[in-house]
């Protein structure tokens, strides 16, 4: 009955094998400097096939693989559970390397991490359930969006309690359909969130997080995203029809807790990090172009397009949008680190904790709302830019450079930045904190009374 068990045979999609009491993370370094060195083989070979997978639309499933065999997903599993704990800052450093090499391979990461990042806030019986899988290789997706017909901050994706199994823990059984389940195909698991149902059919207040094995009986995921940037993420619709669960894959999600504010700017961060990765292969690509081309035009300077400076200016300016980029997520991430470090002190990360949550953890949501506004702006230019340093000839489709762009447009898309802008504002005119992204849905208006029942309560604003 239980969606936890471990695979010992291939996944019947991915074809990784998760193998119980390995773990991957034994000899893997602590520090970026090392973990570079060890994963940057991996990233070269997955920049060398980027081009071709993006042509031929072929999912990335060796490349992700590649990784997870390789320990890259264990990297945020604490020291007392058997990880290497990575500081967020050099989490972040190392994903910005592999958003380098292929931008959809690092977000497809996004969802796994984002669960671990949850999991340092649930009690211990849960993630001593789940850090031995994740630690022998076992990664796990996202299907929290719904695309329609839910009532803000309301979920039709339900968890109903259907009485006491043979073991005498609780059943629970989920049904409901997601869109933009990124990385779920990738991935061994998926968490999905989901409104509570009582036995007989009541609402009960809250919603929950369900983590879903890919392959149970009942879980249907599809590749059919359509839009024109990060094309082989996996998002798609994910349909859950009577998934049973065992108790420890059902995980309580309090609003305005620590899980809850942390994990809304990791979340965020991930995105950035992916918008820098961007950025940074658009300095790599422009400066490949610009060097091997000989061709220039009677309007320029005459100069090999490398040895004219109106062109080098033009890939300078190329080159401080993803350095600014990138500096600007390393700073965010630090914020984050002395986040999680001030809810350990407080005791704010143990999941009966009840007291007022540490200024730093605020701190990290605001450094990551400025960065919101910022780094969304550097990637788009740097990939647009692009195209003014070379001409037409940079718009041929083999070359595919068009894709940095289309990426980069898609990422920033996920969080209406208008929004952030202005939070930021109130927060600094009025002390308002500004709220992470937690739900999604119709609005309530005149013309949708949708009930809310379900909903999530929002926190309430706290003054800086």
């Amino acid at each position: 009955m239980s969606t936890i068990t471990s695979t010992v045979s291939p996944h019947p999609v991915t074809g990784k094998t998760v193998r119980p009491g390995v773990n991957l993370a034994g000899d893997l370094p602590r520090d970026y400097a090392g973990l570079r060195a060890h994963f940057q083989p991996l990233f070269e070979q997955i920049a060398a096939g980027s081009v071709d997978r993006e042509l031929e639309r072929d999912l990335p499933f060796e490349a992700v693989r590649s990784l997870d065999e390789a320990g890259f997903g264990t990297l945020r599993v604490p020291a007392d559970h058997g990880g290497p704990e990575v500081s967020l800052v050099d989490f972040f450093r190392l994903l910005m390397d592999l958003a380098e090499a292929d931008s959809n391979v690092a977000h497809i990461y996004r969802s796994h991490y984002g669960f671990l990042e949850a999991l340092r806030f649930q009690p211990r019986q849960i993630q001593e359930a789940w850090y031995p899988r994740v630690l022998a290789g076992a990664t796990v997706g996202n299907a929290s969006t719904e695309k329609g017909g839910n009532a803000l901050g309301a979920l039709n994706t339900t968890l109903t309690e259907t009485g006491d199994s043979a073991d005498g823990g609780g059943r629970v059984e989920l049904n409901g359909t997601k869109f933009y389940a990124t990385g779920s195909i990738y991935s061994d698991y998926t968490r999905v969130s989901a409104a509570r149902v009582g036995p007989d059919g009541a609402a009960l207040e809250g919603r929950q997080f369900a983590v879903a094995a890919t392959d149970a009986q009942g879980v249907t995921l599809e590749d059919d995203w359509d839009g024109f940037g990060q094309k082989l993420t996996g998002t798609g619709t994910a349909v859950f029809s009577r998934v049973p669960l065992a108790p420890n894959a059902v995980m309580d999600r309090v609003p305005g807790s620590a899980e809850a504010v942390h994990e809304a700017a990791f979340f965020q961060l991930v995105l950035l990090a992916v918008l820098a990765g961007i950025a940074r292969a658009s300095r790599r690509d422009t400066a490949a172009v610009i060097r091997s081309r000989k061709r220039t035009f009677n309007t320029g300077s005459g100069l090999t397009f490398s040895q004219d400076p109106i062109i080098q200016e033009a890939a300078g300016r190329i080159a401080a949008k993803a350095f600014t980029a990138e500096a600007t997520v390393v700073h965010a991430a630090r914020s984050l680190d002395e986040g999680v470090a001030a809810a350990v002190a407080s005791g704010a990360d143990r999941p009966d904790f009840s007291g007022t949550l540490p200024a730093e953890l605020y701190g990290a949501e605001v450094a990551v709302e400025h960065a919101m506004i910022t780094v969304p702006e550097l990637g788009i230019g740097a990939a647009q830019d692009l195209f003014l340093t070379v001409g037409a000839s940079a718009t041929s489709t083999s070359k595919a450079l068009d894709r940095h762009w289309r990426n980069a447009q898609t990422v920033a898309t996920h969080n209406p930045i208008a929004f952030r802008a202005r939070s930021l504002g109130d927060y600094w005119i009025n002390g308002t904190l500004p709220e992470g992204l937690n739900a999604i849905g119709d609005a309530k208006n005149a013309e949708n009374t949708a009930s809310t029942e379900n909903s999530e309560p929002v926190k309430g604003a706290s003054q800086r």
